[in-house]
């Protein structure tokens, strides 16, 4: 419990300045809504209301306060409308509804775990080769760090134009983004993982005439599993967000970042907000099987999880 506090405490001040932000924030809808609603607004002409702050307007109209949390199209949703819209579009809905976030969910879903692989995948040879080989360390590791001074939000249009050029369409593209975003963290903490045990561990290894399979498979790998999840965990999150930048230049009719495009496209903002905190949920999910994960396996090699 004294470990979820700290958490609770953070989600609470953040919640409760969500809440307070929303009467400035929408106020100049309501008062414009009240004023078609033949409700007194005062200052009672547009001109003169945007002189005034939202806060300003909240002070000079305390009995518009209430209407700011329930607008249609705020600038700010409330909590409870974005709480609404997940429960109306993730329980109400059937999973194979294009309304459904459960449906958008696995596609970005999908394409993530894709790229996650993918991405883990390479960065595990990256790394055992940049921790055995001079050449590629002198030569790679520089090159992955440029790598990720690219926005990706430039270089996703050009993966998706250049795949498709050849035909590569649907899934593959996304994925690709995604591994790109994943593979980084994967590589720096697998190196550092791998170059873990000392120089009298390695030392002892060839007094033992081990091989270098040996050192690997029985000292350097078993070393480097902390730092692996801990990537892990990092590129589990780059990966979802790679499948949701890459679903926004594509037009894409499903997942989270065709959810955002239809909620921005058409002024629905509550619709943007349940996919932001519904990929957020997703995230945290991962993250925390991961750790689960995490765990149990230091667990069974007789280590502790930080």
């Amino acid at each position: 419990m004294k470990s979820l506090l700290p958490v609770l405490s953070v989600l609470g001040a953040i919640l409760l300045l969500w809440v307070v932000a929303v009467v400035p924030m929408n106020m100049h809808l309501t008062a414009d809504q009240a004023q078609r609603q033949d409700i007194a607004v005062s200052p009672d002409t547009p001109a003169a209301r945007q002189e005034l702050s939202g806060i300003g307007l909240a002070l000079r109209n305390p009995q518009l306060f209430g209407m700011t949390y329930t607008l249609d199209r705020p600038r700010l949703p409330s909590p409870h409308q974005v709480a609404v819209e997940m429960w109306e579009t993730v329980a109400l809905k059937k999973i194979t509804s294009r309304r459904s976030l459960v449906y958008h969910g696995w596609v970005t879903l999908s394409a993530t775990l894709l790229g996650f692989v993918i991405g883990t995948g390479l960065g595990i040879l990256l790394a055992v080769g940049i921790v055995y080989n001079r050449a590629m360390d002198m030569s790679v590791m520089p090159w992955a760090i440029a790598s990720q001074t690219i926005p990706i939000l430039a270089l996703a249009p050009m993966i998706i134009v250049m795949l498709g050029s050849i035909g590569i369409q649907g899934l593959f593209p996304k994925a690709v983004i995604s591994a790109y975003l994943s593979f980084f963290p994967v590589v720096v903490g697998m190196v550092k993982g791998l170059r873990r045990p000392d120089a009298m561990q390695l030392d002892l290894l060839r007094t033992y005439h081990a091989s270098a399979a040996q050192g690997f498979w029985k000292l350097r790998l078993p070393a480097s599993v902390p730092y692996l999840f801990a990537s892990l965990k990092i590129g589990i999150s780059a990966s979802l967000v790679g499948a949701i930048v890459a679903e926004l230049p594509t037009g894409a009719r499903a997942g989270f970042g065709a959810r955002m495009l239809v909620g921005d496209q058409y002024g629905q903002p509550l619709v943007t907000w349940a996919a932001l905190f519904a990929a957020a949920i997703t995230a945290a999910a991962l993250v925390g099987l991961f750790s689960i994960l995490e765990r149990w396996t230091l667990r069974r090699m007789g280590m502790q999880a930080a």
